[in-house]
């Protein structure tokens, strides 16, 4: 890190952002090189469900398919029968409807033909072509049984946008980032001017998962913060899109006295500096005010021209009474609460013996 990015905010600020551009243009690179493969997965899918091909062609179709398109195309290494059944589940899961994507042609009394058509550039279609192969196995594995295209489109726009890797996706499903995004309470709506308040309330979630932490109760506030900073590139994830760490017990001198902030952050898509405190107790009134106090230092002290007004965030572990004091806030706030690594499943939980019944068998 040279002395720059140490001294000079505005100059972390600029080089976040261009680490934040890199990846994502490597992601759309990569994407762009398999376009066309995916498309050609895709037509190969269109075109087993049209020919009815598994039930034509018998139990070893896949089988059949495999050996033959190996032997036809033996510089490709795409065509196990797994990735075959992929690329027909990839068209069920996606398709809209067949307007558009196959076309018969012929009589009632010859053969009947399916005539190969373009694929609509509308969504879905050109969506799924943006990520890569593996990223689709991965949602298929999840979403085709289910057949809930709508949630599995999600995660491919997320992955479009923030370019995650497998892994990240694979991270995010697990954690049902689709029923938490968006979900915090907030005063943005009534604070911000559209379309920020939009952007600030799709950056937010509820909970925020923290099980990078691993930590388990009992903890103290301060461990778990430190736990936090000592994951931060994780910690930067869960909270989503355009996030830069400036510091953490961030000092403000505010007149005669020192103010230390818990976890101050800049979003680069807000353009707006962002005060995080995380609470390991229940919500309380106070902690509104608290960080009102924060947000309103920070505006006089860090803020430019350029920025837009600071926006808070309260993390905790309870956030029932929170809707009330946002009402009585003048601060753009946002409230959620935060779950911590659960390394034993609670239905597996009540399958276990209890201690007393432990120490019952041991005396027996």
């Amino acid at each position: 890190m040279s002395k720059l990015s140490k001294t000079d905010t505005e100059y972390s600020r600029w080089i976040q952002e261009l680490k934040e551009r890199y990846r994502s243009s490597q992601i759309k690179a990569a994407a762009k090189v398999n376009r066309e493969m995916l498309r050609f997965y895709w037509s190969v899918g269109r075109d087993i469900v049209a020919r009815d091909a598994e039930n034509v062609y018998g139990s070893g179709f896949y089988k059949n398919l495999s050996q033959d398109l190996k032997e036809a195309i033996p510089e490709s290494d795409g065509f196990s029968r797994q990735n075959l059944q992929y690329m027909k589940k990839m068209y069920l899961l996606y398709k809209k409807s067949n307007v558009n994507c196959q076309q018969v042609v012929g009589n009632s009394v010859g053969p009947i033909y399916q005539q190969t058509v373009d694929i609509s550039e509308n969504e879905p279609y050109e969506l799924i072509f943006s990520i890569p192969w593996g990223h689709h196995c991965t949602l298929i594995d999840k979403y085709f049984e289910i057949k809930d295209t709508e949630t599995a489109l999600f995660y491919i726009n997320k992955t479009v946008q923030e370019g995650w890797s497998r892994s990240v996706l694979k991270s995010f499903i697990e954690t049902n980032l689709h029923l938490r995004q968006g979900k915090a309470l907030t005063s943005f709506s009534r604070l911000l001017p559209s379309p920020d308040s939009d952007l600030a309330q799709e950056l937010t979630r509820d909970p925020y998962i923290f099980d990078f932490t691993e930590m388990t109760e009992p903890y103290r506030e301060r461990e778990l913060k430190r736990a936090l900073m000592a994951n931060i590139s994780r910690f930067l994830l869960e909270l989503g899109s355009g996030f830069a760490y400036v510091g953490e017990e961030y000092r403000l001198q505010i007149g005669h006295t020192e103010q230390f902030i818990d976890l101050l952050f800049y979003n680069i898509k807000l353009h707006a500096y962002c005060v995080i405190e995380v609470k390991t107790a229940t919500f309380g009134a106070g902690d509104i005010g608290q960080l009102g106090t924060y947000m309103t230092a920070v505006n006089h002290i860090l803020k430019t021209e350029q920025d837009n007004p600071t926006i808070g965030l309260l993390i905790c572990k309870d956030n029932v009474l929170a809707q009330y004091a946002l009402e009585s806030s003048s601060q753009p706030i946002g409230v959620a609460e935060f779950q911590l690594t659960k390394f034993i499943p609670d239905e597996f939980k009540s399958s276990l013996p209890s201690i007393e019944d432990i120490e019952l068998e041991l005396k027996e």
